[in-house]
């Protein structure tokens, strides 16, 4: 028996529309149908920016330092950072992540040298502020930014995201689309939804291994 030797499957936007509307015992019918449930996808990605990591959305990027420059406006598609280092003559070296409060209470923002400190302030449009001041323009900084996925724009468009997310979505949306349109379906298409969710983010976590080492410390009464 021959196969496909293809796997170049793939859904565009209209597509996923059509088989959510089919899971919710539905036919698209006008192009509001289309329009609402275009909508409803897009909400639900921005729903998945706030579930946790997708590794695919995980961008690295390299922003170039400006001596007594300590603030850096981010591209507004940024959710998070993961991790930075900063690099100087070839050699790189870890940035600590604090918060706002703490970074806030520094006294001197001021001061100048190798930035060992970063702080993300989660605006509308990110700004990633460091510390010390750096103390020239020739170290550049390397992060990993969690970013988001990209909308639903026209009905033609695919989706951007690996083959293994694509029953997920497709349940996501038609749990989406139930809320408005079948309400009958909601409870059981959502329990399918969060069950694809939920084996599509097991299959897309982080392989390294983790290790867990308990520290003691011994007291002695006096």
């Amino acid at each position: 028996m021959a196969v496909s030797d293809s796997t170049d499957f793939e859904l565009d936007v209209a597509e996923y529309i059509e088989e959510a509307f089919e899971r919710c015992g539905l036919e698209v019918r006008t192009g509001y149908d289309l329009k609402s449930a275009k909508r409803s996808l897009n909400l639900m990605l921005a729903e998945w920016a706030n579930r946790g990591l997708n590794q695919w959305t995980i961008t690295q990027t390299t922003q170039a330092l400006t001596s007594g420059t300590s603030t850096y406006n981010l591209n507004t598609n940024v959710i998070d950072i993961l991790s930075v280092v900063v690099r100087r003559s070839s050699t790189d070296f870890a940035m600590e992540r604090i918060s706002r409060s703490t970074y806030l209470g520094i006294p001197t923002k001021s001061t100048t040298g190798r930035p060992n400190q970063f702080f993300l302030d989660r605006q509308i449009t990110p700004v990633l502020k460091i510390w010390p001041t750096p103390e020239n323009s020739t170290d550049t900084i390397i992060f990993d930014a969690l970013t988001r996925v990209d909308d639903a724009d026209t009905f033609i468009n695919t989706m951007d995201m690996p083959f293994r997310f694509f029953p997920c979505l497709a349940a996501g949306l038609a749990y989406y689309i139930s809320i408005k349109r079948a309400p009958n379906r909601t409870q059981m298409l959502k329990a399918m939804y969060e069950e694809e969710f939920q084996r599509a983010m097991t299959e897309d976590r982080d392989r390294a291994s983790f290790n867990v080492v308990p520290q003691y410390q011994y007291f002695r009464s006096s």
